[in-house]
């Protein structure tokens, strides 16, 4: 199943230059692996262990996979997955 993936800019040096790619997997973490198998380097940007990075947001069409089942979310044909660094600043 194909599911595009939204790449932000910082992490597009990574994918060719690439603002969106395709990617397959049935949850976010193997659409993460699948990513990973096209774009080496990427996984460590995203995920550390079992978890997305905490200055990482990631969304499946416009929820947040936080408060879904994390990297376990599941993820079907014609979904937007968006990865968006979290902003801070005072």
């Amino acid at each position: 199943m194909s599911i595009l993936v939204v790449v932000p800019t910082l992490l597009r040096p990574l994918t060719n230059g690439e603002k969106r790619v395709s990617a397959q997997g049935s949850s976010v973490a193997e659409v993460i692996d699948h990513l990973e198998s096209q774009f080496p380097g990427i996984k460590a940007k995203l995920v550390h262990g079992d978890r997305v990075h905490r200055f990482v947001n990631v969304y499946i069409n416009e929820d947040d996979i936080r408060f879904a089942d994390g990297l376990d979310t599941p993820v079907k044909a014609g979904d937007t997955l968006t990865v968006l660094p979290a902003v801070a600043g005072g």
